[in-house]
């Protein structure tokens, strides 16, 4: 097991933590975003989905825990690196300049990975750990959002996903080696389509519930 120790303590086998992670949530994403999409069909729609998700039992179980696990690995592989560094430049220069390539994404990962990580607290307890007794999933989504100060921060967190998906997902490609002149600039636009897609597709919701519902 020495190797893998040696692969979790370098600093290349801890961005491959948080490459797979990070591929693993975009997954995530995409599929959860997909399952939202069925608001708009209403509340028997929605309701339905979420009941079929619960019926899985054990699967679900599973795959909460598998999530528990990918977020703890890629939280403390980033903050490692983050650290790391910081240790190793502790000193900001006194004129910084802008690198070639750097983006809003790559200048903010670690800031907006953190702020992300705070809202998923924070919906968890508002949408997971709630008292579901007398009450279907639709009406607790409907009660959250027909709060303007919540809408008001789901959507400021969908634009940090959405700026940290920018960045992360395309990063993740390249730090699994496909860093080729002829690959990338797909992979990168792929990334602002997806991350479009996410941080739209999800700031959107609580708009239409307080607006349009």
């Amino acid at each position: 097991m020495n190797w893998l120790a040696d692969v979790i303590g370098s600093s290349i086998g801890k961005k491959m933590l948080m490459a797979l992670t990070g591929l693993g949530f975009c997954v995530f994403l995409f599929g959860h975003l997909a399952g939202n999409m069925t608001i708009y069909g209403g509340k028997d729609a929605f309701n339905s989905y979420a009941e079929h998700l619960h019926s899985l039992g054990p699967l679900l179980t599973v795959a909460e825990i598998g999530l528990l696990l990918f977020a703890t690995v890629h939280v403390l592989s980033g903050t490692l690196l983050f650290l790391g560094n910081l240790k190793a430049r502790p000193q900001r220069y006194a004129m910084k300049k802008s690198a070639g390539g750097r983006t809003v994404g790559s200048r903010t990962m670690p800031y907006t990975g953190f702020l992300v990580l705070l809202f998923v607290v924070f919906h968890l307890m508002n949408f997971h750990f709630v008292d579901k007794t007398n009450t279907t999933i639709f009406q607790i989504v409907n009660n959250a959002f027909s709060d303007p100060i919540y809408v008001g921060i789901y959507v400021a967190a969908m634009i940090m996903v959405g700026i940290h998906v920018s960045h992360g997902f395309w990063s993740a490609f390249q730090t699994l080696g496909a860093n080729h002149p002829k690959y990338m600039p797909f992979i990168k636009g792929l990334s602002i389509g997806f991350s479009l897609i996410v941080g739209m597709g999800f700031g959107f919701l609580p708009i239409y519930f307080l607006f349009l519902s």
